[in-house]
């Protein structure tokens, strides 16, 4: 599979991820974001950076809980609840967020 943003291919896999992290821009989240019929606002912005940098320190996408309390723990336990991040990336927000930040699918994720 592959994804076309401002005349360019990237390469995703079967289930969208994008096959060459290194890619990974803005534009390219918004492309993913779109695949998924989400339009991305501030607080998805907060998340998808806060699991970039997760990655980053850590080298690897976090599950649904493991997410919750970094969100939790970084932005307030208003935003670290399941509800919230469901209603930002439905149906599966480790999965979906993790995709459109550009990261690997989180282990341990159905």
């Amino acid at each position: 599979m592959s994804l076309w943003v401002d005349g360019q291919e990237y390469a995703t896999d079967k289930e969208g991820y994008l096959v060459h992290r290194d890619n990974w821009s803005p534009a390219l989240a918004e492309a993913l974001a779109l695949r998924e019929q989400i339009a991305l606002t501030p607080e998805h912005w907060e998340i998808i950076n806060l699991l970039r940098d997760f990655y980053q320190r850590y080298e690897l996408a976090p599950a649904m809980r493991p997410l919750v309390k970094q969100v939790a723990q970084n932005l307030g336990p208003e935003k670290g609840r399941s509800i919230y991040l469901l209603q930002l990336f439905p149906p599966s927000p480790a999965k979906i967020a993790s995709k459109i930040a550009g990261l690997p699918r989180p282990t341990n994720c159905l």
